[in-house]
């Protein structure tokens, strides 16, 4: 381990104390939160190297100082010596090793360990003493439930996939670890089920995942934006959430978890279209009460993408399907109303989703009042001054609360972009413009992927094995032990690890 020139070696540091501290300095620049303590052990210096806030070696001094002098006071030790007795008998908190390049040097003090160097060797020794303090396991906040666990990821990765492992104890869960970020060097995990998860799926992920090159990764959605299938299509192809019982249940269905360390939204991948109409909480109640639910949900997703489009289409071109005393009606509410439909419509729209936004970035106590009240006030006063009809308040509430039953955030956020471009194509060439546009969004989600599995997985080709868990959740006793939506796929000639 000695090296007797004062120059670094290629896989070591300088020799004398003064010299590793300036190469310190010279990496991490003269910051104040950067710790340097020195002090004497026997008749060796050492210097203990962390940044204050990020690593608290007081656990580590407390051991140094009540068990170093005992082994010091039988005889001299040399540096090798003192190394391998800090190493084995002295320190004895969970992660220690030894730091041998300038690179491991930076990643292991800027991830919150504690550097030990001794005065005449070529290494050094790390200490995992990492204290940053992390919001604690709380309630999820965007997915919540009636009925079911209450607990929610943290911004801690550690944390996070314990929380995981606490509810699947199997030595099949396996874990994989990598760092992303050429500036923040962020860790970033996956984790699969051994037998379950598709191997050729596993092998895609882990190809993109090397394949990134990014400065920096700062929360999940830059691994989501490089990892997906298509990079323009509206829909939604990767899925997140927060709830622990959530990724486990997707891991139990064959699907690999992508863990972000500084987030609490965990990926996941393949995700299907039928996935983003799951709750929790269809599991944790009767079957046909869920299936209910479900169903429920297909439908608000119709609402929310086609009312406005349709009543634009039809009140403007195709007026004879309406019943006559209805056609009356929507005749006499428009008679002073200087817009047409579409730009009515539009009015509304744009102005709920300004209420939507204001409400969001409000302090909480008071953004979910301005956001209803808003609405309210609005709407009314907008119909009382002649710019709207009452019938498009109607439809465009309908149509933002039905967008709210939605269990998926990111299938919400699709909803509302598609819906402004079929009011355009309502509005431009009725409803046959309406049956093409919806022709063309059927092929198109039909030609999605996610990591090589069709997005329409269990409804295009139609399989009646996958519909235990599709648009309607059957009793537990007609499912096997773990469903897994994604057994038509690989029973085409895929295989599992």
């Amino acid at each position: 381990m000695m090296n007797k020139s004062n120059n670094p070696t290629p896989d070591g540091f300088p020799c004398t104390m003064e010299e590793f501290t300036e190469l310190v300095r010279s990496s991490l620049g003269e910051s104040p939160d950067v710790i340097y303590r020195e002090m004497t052990l026997g008749n060796k210096r050492v210097v203990m190297i962390y940044i204050d806030g990020m690593g608290d070696p007081h656990e580590m001094l407390e051991a140094i100082h009540q068990d170093m002098p005992l082994y010091l006071e039988r005889q001299e030790q040399s540096a090798e010596e003192l190394l391998l007795l800090l190493k084995e008998r002295t320190i004895t908190l969970g992660k220690i090793g030894e730091v041998k390049t300038h690179a491991e040097l930076e990643a292991k003090i800027l991830s919150g360990n504690t550097l030990v160097y001794i005065d005449g060797l070529d290494t050094a020794l790390y200490v995992g003493t990492e204290a940053l303090k992390q919001r604690g396991v709380e309630e999820a906040t965007s997915q919540s439930v009636v009925r079911g666990p209450r607990e929610g990821f943290t911004e801690s990765l550690r944390e996070n996939t314990a929380l995981v492992r606490r509810r699947i104890q199997s030595r099949k869960l396996q874990l994989e670890e990598r760092k992303i970020g050429d500036n923040t060097n962020t860790q970033i995990a996956i984790m699969y089920m051994q037998g379950l998860c598709d191997i050729e799926v596993l092998n895609q992920l882990r190809e993109r995942l090397d394949q990134i090159r990014l400065d920096s990764v700062l929360e999940s959605n830059y691994i989501e934006e490089m990892i997906q299938d298509r990079s323009y299509s509206p829909f939604p192809t990767v899925y997140n959430s927060e709830r622990p019982d959530v990724i486990a249940s997707a891991l139990l269905e064959g699907r690999i978890a992508i863990f972000v360390e500084g987030t609490p939204f965990v990926l996941v991948v393949p995700a299907l279209f039928a996935q983003f109409f799951q709750s929790s909480e269809d599991y944790y109640q009767r079957g046909d009460f869920s299936s209910l639910v479900r169903l429920l949900r297909y439908l608000c997703f119709g609402i929310a993408l086609l009312t406005p489009s349709f009543y634009i289409a039809i009140t403007t071109f195709h007026q004879e399907m309406l019943p006559t005393n209805l056609l009356i009606s929507l005749i006499g509410q428009r008679e002073g109303v200087p817009f047409p439909a579409f730009v009515e419509a539009l009015i509304m729209e744009i102005t709920f989703e300004i209420l939507r936004e204001a409400g969001i970035r409000l302090p909480k106590s008071i953004g979910q009042s301005v956001s209803i009240v808003g609405t309210l006030v609005i709407g009314q006063a907008a119909v009382e001054a002649g710019l709207v009809s009452a019938a498009m308040v109607i439809v465009v509430s309908i149509t933002a609360i039905s967008n709210f039953a939605l269990p998926s955030f990111n299938l919400g956020i699709s909803t509302r972009v598609l819906r402004f471009v079929l009011m355009g194509i309502g509005a431009s060439f009725g409803l046959y413009g309406m049956i093409i546009a919806l022709i063309i969004l059927g092929l198109h989600l039909c030609s999605l992927e996610s990591m090589g599995v069709p997005y329409m997985t269990s409804f295009a080709p139609f399989r009646w094995r996958s519909q235990k868990d599709a648009m309607l959740r059957l009793s537990q006793r007609t499912k096997k032990k773990y469903l897994n939506m994604l057994d038509a796929h690989k029973n085409g000639g895929r295989s599992r690890i």
